[in-house]
């Protein structure tokens, strides 16, 4: 496996943001892309806002998958006290297992499994956590839950694991496939953390600037 670039590299955190202003849209409404709504409670109906450009990205994704698969969002944007929340706990839950652990150990553990506050990509209508369903709409089994940590799962959280089945590495491969040709980039360590325009993909990219920094959803 190649080496990883996690958020918390300082690499990612160096790419300056020039906000284009493009605004967010309701994918629910501006779209037929399937939409879960198990993040509808936790993000007080947020999670199913994006970018204008990530949502044209999504569905050139969808438009180019084979007949028999469709996408499944499960969360878009996220406020930026909800994505606080997320890393503190994780980040406790890390320092708990791991008290020999200095600081700087722990965030960059946990951000593995979460982006830092200050960059994450969800915050700024970038990023997507999304899957695969069936042409009836039913979720399919790519290797572990969406969410899981690392822990949980024994790494097969990550894109690239090998102790998945054969079959949910086929529908990874159709997931990235679709979506790297439509100019989303995965975050590794979370097959279904995709993103356009934020400053991982910039770096990963080799874009000089981010389009899109955290915004406030009204």
């Amino acid at each position: 496996m190649s080496e990883i670039i996690l958020m918390s590299d300082p690499k990612v955190a160096a790419i300056p943001t020039v906000e284009c202003d493009e605004r967010l849209v309701d994918v629910r409404r501006a779209s037929s892309l399937l939409v879960d709504d198990r993040k509808q409670r936790e993000s007080a109906d947020t999670f199913a806002y994006l970018r204008e450009g990530v949502l044209d990205r999504l569905l050139a994704a969808e438009a180019s998958l084979p007949l028999h698969l469709r996408l499944l969002l499960v969360e878009g944007y996220r406020p930026p006290s909800l994505q606080r929340r997320y890393f503190d706990e994780y980040a406790a839950k890390l320092r708990a297992d791991h008290p020999e652990w200095p600081a700087e150990d722990v965030r960059s553990a946990a951000s593995r499994f979460v982006s830092p506050p200050e960059i994450a990509p969800h915050s700024a209508g970038a990023a997507v956590d999304l899957t695969l369903a069936d042409a009836d709409g039913h979720e399919l089994d790519l290797g572990t839950r969406m969410n899981a940590t690392p822990e949980e799962s024994a790494g097969a959280c990550y894109t690239q694991a090998t102790n998945i089945t054969d079959k949910a590495r086929s529908l990874r491969h159709f997931l990235s496939t679709a979506l790297a040709h439509a100019g989303l980039v995965n975050y590794p360590t979370e097959w279904w953390h995709w993103s356009y325009g934020d400053r991982y993909w910039a770096l990963m990219t080799t874009t000089a600037t981010a389009h899109y920094g955290p915004k406030t959803l009204n």
